[in-house]
């Protein structure tokens, strides 16, 4: 009896070890091949398959995965959880690839609000689809299901790929949560769906291809199930190209964040050793715009590093009649206005949806706030025209990336032409807007930048006439062309609406009493 209950052990022993090597002999089953001289065949082979995918290795054209996790401490987090992670870089370096992992996790998802974490499809995206290579995603593209894997946490990559890349499953690392905050731990495994509903049962016989260089760890088991492995090497990595704009499945026209560039730890150094400087410089810059004429401050601007550029000549002014002149320009930053009354050399009025009142206590300009009403607003715009040129942003709030968005017809309204303002903004580490954080600090980011550029370029003026209920959208439309066609930019119909919804979760409306957002 003891013999026989003795045998099946040592049977189920025997089988379970055989599963155990069969799977580990399947996962380490590999094709090495080229991208150079095999992507047409590959591609070829991927019509009617399932491809899966290793983002790190097989999609992103750089390995590590420090950038990313910088990004979430700096803009989910604060600084300080930011200089923590850059202190922390060498340690990282010595430790195993899983530990770092959880090290970087650690520290950057600790106590962060998990209905609040907006970073994984405000902010990643942007740097994400950057660092896309082309010839990854013309293999991506072929495929008939698309399944992609991450050492990272799910919420980091999910947006990106299914929303940007138009993946279909997206398998990484689950979060934990207490008392719906982030407890910086991940899960043991990966939020693996059944094979059988991601592959279906006919594709578990050798109908699943797979790509990528991280394949043998414990979060890609699915590459056990494939009938091939195509390994992507470093060496071939560094040869890819970058993903242009222009093949991007989907325009990323809104992302959110300060940061302007890629946070690599050595960029990262120089950004923590720049700002003790920059916050000093941003200080001078703004009592030098707030409290100098243009004559004075522009060439003192210069001198500390701004870049300031007039394309074209602005239009002569008239006094016939006592009508001023209506500008209309893109939105890049609060500045826009400072900028044009400097490249007219004389204040200009300026509206805005809304402004913080420190921002509007010390604008060198005057301000109004618009109401939202149609009426109201038009009234403000008129009497403001009447004592003055003034400057309008139609579009309603910022757009970072080479896009604009829908011009509101209010106004056509209020003269018989208009003068376009094509504005292009450059920064190269802070960006002078946002879409969640504190608007009141905008401009003092943007002057905090070592060499902050702005273009202006004054365009032929638009006839508005009597403007019917129709034609006025038309003549927006007409100006919204016309600056876009300055900027080489491309025009959406996006509005306000759009932007706050996606990257705050909100329509951009809130009490002026305790909080502004523009």
């Amino acid at each position: 009896m003891a013999s026989k209950a003795f045998s099946k052990s040592l049977l189920f022993f025997y089988l379970s070890l055989s599963r155990q090597l069969a799977s580990l002999l399947s996962l380490h089953r590999k094709d090495h091949l080229k991208l150079e001289k095999n992507n047409v065949s590959l591609r070829h082979h991927l019509h009617s398959k399932t491809l899966v995918l290793d983002v790190g290795g097989g999609l992103l054209r750089s390995s590590p995965t420090f950038p990313y996790f910088m990004l979430v401490a700096l803009e989910a987090g604060c600084v300080l959880r930011g200089l923590l992670l850059l202190l922390l870089y060498p340690l990282l370096c010595c430790l195993s690839q899983e530990v770092a992992l959880q090290v970087m996790v650690l520290v950057s998802f600790l106590g962060i609000k998990e209905e609040e974490f907006r970073a994984g499809r405000a902010v990643l995206p942007k740097y994400l689809l950057e660092d896309v290579g082309l010839e990854a995603f013309e293999i991506l593209r072929k495929a008939r299901k698309k399944v992609c894997v991450s050492n990272m946490p799910r919420v980091m990559v999910e947006v990106f790929l299914k929303e940007y890349l138009e993946v279909e499953v997206v398998v990484g690392r689950e979060l934990k949560v207490f008392g719906g905050y982030y407890t910086g731990l991940m899960e043991d495994e990966s939020n693996v769906e059944s094979l059988e509903k991601i592959f279906g049962e006919e594709e578990l016989d050798g109908g699943v291809l797979g790509f990528g260089s991280c394949i043998n760890s414990p979060q890609h088991q699915l590459f056990s199930y494939c009938k091939a492995i195509h390994v992507a090497t470093e060496a071939e990595k560094r040869n890819w190209h970058a993903l242009p704009r222009e093949r991007y499945p989907k325009p990323l026209v809104f992302h959110d964040g300060r940061m302007a560039f890629r946070p690599t730890p050595m960029a990262t150094l120089a950004m923590f050793l720049w700002l003790p400087f920059g916050i000093s410089l941003s200080i001078f810059r703004s009592i030098v715009f707030v409290f100098l004429p243009f004559e004075i401050s522009l060439p003192i601007g210069a001198a500390t590093g701004m870049t300031n550029r007039l394309l074209s000549p602005p239009p002569t002014t008239t006094d016939d009649g006592g009508k001023y002149k209506l500008f209309v320009c893109n939105h890049r930053t609060l500045l826009d206005p400072v900028y044009i009354s400097g490249a007219l050399n004389k204040h200009v009025g300026a509206v805005t949806y809304s402004i913080s009142p420190i921002s509007e206590t010390l604008s060198p300009i005057r301000t109004a706030r618009l109401t939202r009403s149609k009426e109201e607003d038009r009234r403000r715009m008129e009497r403001l025209l009447r004592q003055g040129d003034l400057v309008v942003c139609p579009e309603g709030t910022t757009c970072r990336e080479p896009y604009l968005l829908r011009f509101s017809p209010l106004f056509m309204e209020l003269t018989d032409e208009v003068v376009p303002v094509a504005v292009a903004t450059r920064v190269g580490m802070f960006h002078g807007t946002t879409a969640s954080g504190l608007k009141v600090l905008d401009s003092f980011y943007f002057l905090m930048n070592p060499w902050p550029e702005y273009d202006v370029e004054f365009l032929r003026s638009i006839p508005t006439g009597s403007c019917s209920s129709n034609s006025r959208y038309e003549v927006a439309n007409l100006v919204q062309r016309e600056i876009a066609s300055a900027l080489r930019f491309q025009c959406t119909t996006l509005t306000r609406k759009d932007k706050y919804m996606m990257l705050a979760g909100n329509e951009g409306i809130v009490n002026s009493k305790t909080k502004h957002t523009s």
